[in-house]
């Protein structure tokens, strides 16, 4: 009955987007493609007042991280909606840089923030095979196709032209961060390092802005009638159950290391 009559006042409408998991994990991780139409509704359909992100993230891919902290910020700007980030367990690495598209960032006292750097993790299996008495061939056209192979030897060459690929990858994160947190990180505190900080520890360095929950915050922020619709990306049953034939062991592996390294 309230659509019918012009001069009682609408409740503030905010899309809650929960963004879990790994950024780039194939089938069960949060990618720019996987996230692009739940970003485009939450941002398009029914007028919002504000947009919230649910955060929960280890991190995972820089590029993906980027393209979705992107498209996050240019459909903020075009239709001139502010965006609150939410910390639930985690937004480290790549779930910071999502934290960063947002006007202002919420954590719990307890959440883990920070690790802006970057990191390749591979396995070396060299010695392995020396003892079952198995010979790599390897025959390239071109002298890089054998960059970092895992069943080889690792090369100081390789090292350096890991890290030669990570720098320009940190350096992006580093402007990201200081672009979108201008005036309110501190300028002296050693950032950039990849170390995390908890809860306040975060708020004092001007990572976060404060301590905060999703509903309350809102409701201070945009009244007790604010009306709050949750968002996710859909799964398939087999994904839900955790049995997505695309899910390799390697795969779950380095996922759950991702969790491990923050205690979860």
């Amino acid at each position: 009955m309230k659509n019918f009559i012009p001069f009682l006042k609408k409740p503030a409408y905010v899309p809650v987007i929960h963004l879990s998991g790994i950024i780039g994990g194939r089938s069960r991780g949060l990618s720019d493609a996987g996230l692009a139409p739940l970003i485009e509704r939450a941002f398009q359909r029914g007028k919002p007042t504000a947009v919230a992100l649910v955060i929960n993230s280890p991190g995972g891919s820089a590029a993906q991280s980027s393209l979705i902290a992107a498209r996050i910020r240019r459909l903020a700007e075009e239709k001139k909606v502010p965006v609150h980030a939410f910390v639930e367990d985690v937004a480290a690495s790549g779930g910071y840089w999502l934290a960063c598209a947002a006007n202002d960032i919420w954590v719990d006292q307890a959440s883990i923030i920070g690790s802006i750097g970057v990191i390749f993790a591979s396995f070396g299996f060299p010695d392995a095979m020396a003892r079952l008495g198995v010979e790599r061939r390897v025959i390239t056209a071109g002298r890089s196709k054998s960059f970092a192979d895992p069943f080889l030897p690792q090369k100081p060459e390789d090292v350096e032209r890991l890290r030669a690929l990570q720098t320009p990858i940190h350096q992006a994160f580093i402007d990201y961060v200081k672009t979108r947190r201008h005036g309110k990180i501190d300028p002296e505190a050693d950032l950039f390092n990849a170390d995390v900080w908890v809860g306040q520890q975060a708020v004092d360095l001007g990572l976060v802005d404060g301590i905060a929950h999703v509903v309350p915050k809102l409701k201070a922020l945009y009244g007790e009638k604010v009306r709050l619709v949750p968002l996710g990306q859909r799964r398939s049953m087999l994904q839900r159950l955790g049995m997505a034939a695309t899910d390799g062991l390697l795969q779950s592996v380095d996922e759950r290391a991702l969790w491990t390294r923050y205690g979860l």
